[in-house]
């Protein structure tokens, strides 16, 4: 049973997220360059769909939307793809790095979303995965708050709340849905059933 108060309460802070995150993308349309328009606003893209799609579960596979929302997540991935060649071009390392990290972060997510049941059957290997991927992106935040670049560390801190949400979602942790299979007879499955319920 899903406790409504407590799933209130989150969906109220991934608003304040997404809003600040909106925000943010906003701020780069303005005042940064093309390239960072384009990053920002592809990411809000994919952020919003991938959102959309953990919190609907299963259901959402069988609906006519399901097509054109993975349409858009193409086409969005692919303007990151650009970004991305981009920062290696201009030898930005850091910000090479931090969108080679969320590219991986985002094919884990698509495998999360579209095999659940291969998940199932790999939950310590998914989960370490996702450990070192987060990890790793919060080491930049770091990076970024010693070389006081304030609005990469924020942008990045804001990013990594949001998809870690997201995560949340898929897995069942936030209270807000019925969690991703456990295959039988596997350890997690005493702890994860718990998962989301009051």
């Amino acid at each position: 049973m899903i406790n409504h108060y407590s799933s209130r309460w989150y969906r109220s802070i991934e608003t304040a997220i997404f809003a600040l995150l909106a925000c943010n993308t906003a701020y780069y349309i303005f005042v940064g360059t093309r390239g960072e328009a384009l990053d920002s606003g592809a990411w809000l893209v994919l952020l919003l769909l991938f959102a959309l799609e953990a919190r609907s579960g299963e259901g959402f596979r069988d609906t006519g939307v399901a097509g054109a929302v993975r349409f858009a997540r193409i086409a969005a991935a692919a303007t990151v793809g650009m970004a991305a060649i981009q920062y290696i071009r201009d030898a930005e390392w850091l910000n090479a790095t931090n969108i080679g990290l969320w590219i991986a972060v985002v094919v884990l997510l698509e495998t999360e979303l579209r095999h659940p049941e291969i998940i199932a059957h790999r939950r310590k290997w998914t989960a370490s995965i996702a450990l070192v991927l987060y990890s790793g992106l919060l080491l930049l935040v770091l990076v970024w708050l010693w070389q006081e670049a304030w609005l990469d560390a924020f942008d990045a801190a804001l990013w990594l709340i949001a998809f870690a949400m997201i995560e949340m979602d898929v897995w069942g942790i936030s209270g807000t849905r019925t969690p991703l299979p456990v295959s039988s007879g596997s350890a997690d499955q005493a702890v994860m059933s718990g998962c989301g319920k009051s």
